[in-house]
């Protein structure tokens, strides 16, 4: 492996990046989006460790900082606003390895999301591997605390050892359900019958871009983690989602005790590999069609 720092432009701001290479060439790039308040290094230098383990299966690897992160100039922004930084990462990514003929984008967290409104944006884009994706609204987060969290601690041994001791903060537990109670009433009755008509929600608009995006797409959960559970309610339940997780060009693989970063080397290694599989497929797949086409 061979790593290189590229800085490149986006609206006047200077962006960097780290670019792992493999050995040899090979036509298709990953490139690596960083979610939440992270830089290109990752919790646990998660992204470091992902670029290497895929250069070492033959893909060369680019990991940025967008705008407002990390090491590149600008000021912050959300993910929803990250179109521009991620396609001038890619015309970057395309300029130092010009042997590429197409990438896939990776994303944690709200990071898979801004994949998602970006992807059926810009045709080198040859597939999505959507990491744990946000899709929070205040129903949706309510709706899983109350589920999730709340279950898990009723079936706490602590819980009731708290309960019976008289530890337990009971009026603050009893306005933390009512208050999460009343997020999801107020949500769901303002949203009513308009759920058909794509209101313009982060789900909604999540749902599209999947929609017309249209490519192959590896999604990978995590079975302890809130956010995964939200994804997995949201989509269970959203008309605009209906059928799309089931489509025969979605691969998706849950880990049931791994949390939101898949902070262990178990699981950090099962995520390698499974994306350099599905990256493999995807590879062989585009040079075969290529191959007919020439």
């Amino acid at each position: 492996m061979t790593p290189s720092t590229v800085i490149f432009d986006c609206a006047a701001e200077s962006l960097v990046s780290i670019i792992d290479s493999p050995s040899e060439y090979c036509s298709t790039g990953l490139l690596i989006v960083v979610g939440g308040p992270q830089y290109r290094v990752g919790s646990h230098r998660q992204f470091v460790l992902l670029a290497r383990a895929l250069a070492q299966a033959g893909f060369v690897v680019m990991r940025f900082d967008y705008r407002g992160m990390g090491d590149s100039t600008g000021s912050a922004r959300s993910f929803e606003a990250i179109v521009p930084d991620m396609r001038a990462a890619i015309d970057a990514f395309f300029h130092e390895a010009p042997y590429l003929d197409r990438v896939v984008v990776w994303g944690l967290c709200d990071a898979a999301s801004a994949a998602l409104f970006f992807g059926f944006r810009d045709r080198r884009v040859a597939g999505l591997v959507l990491a744990n994706p946000w899709v929070r609204t205040q129903a949706s987060e309510a709706r899983v605390v109350l589920k999730h969290y709340y279950w898990r601690r009723l079936s706490s041994r602590n819980f009731w050892g708290k309960f019976f001791s008289g530890k337990l903060d009971v009026g603050a537990s009893a306005r933390s359900i009512l208050a999460n109670l009343f997020k999801l009433r107020n949500e769901e009755h303002a949203s009513g019958a308009a759920d058909d008509a794509l209101t313009g929600t982060l789900p909604d608009r999540m749902a599209e871009g999947w929609r017309r995006f249209g490519g192959p797409i590896l999604l990978l959960l995590s079975g302890d983690d809130l956010t995964a559970q939200e994804f997995v309610e949201v989509t269970r339940k959203s008309r605009s989602w209906a059928g799309l997780l089931s489509e025969a060009r979605v691969t998706s693989r849950t880990w049931q005790d791994a949390n939101h970063t898949f902070s262990t080397r178990v699981w950090r290694d099962a995520v390698s590999a499974e994306t350099a599989l599905w990256l493999s497929k995807i590879h062989d797949q585009a040079e075969r069609t290529k191959g007919k086409a020439s």
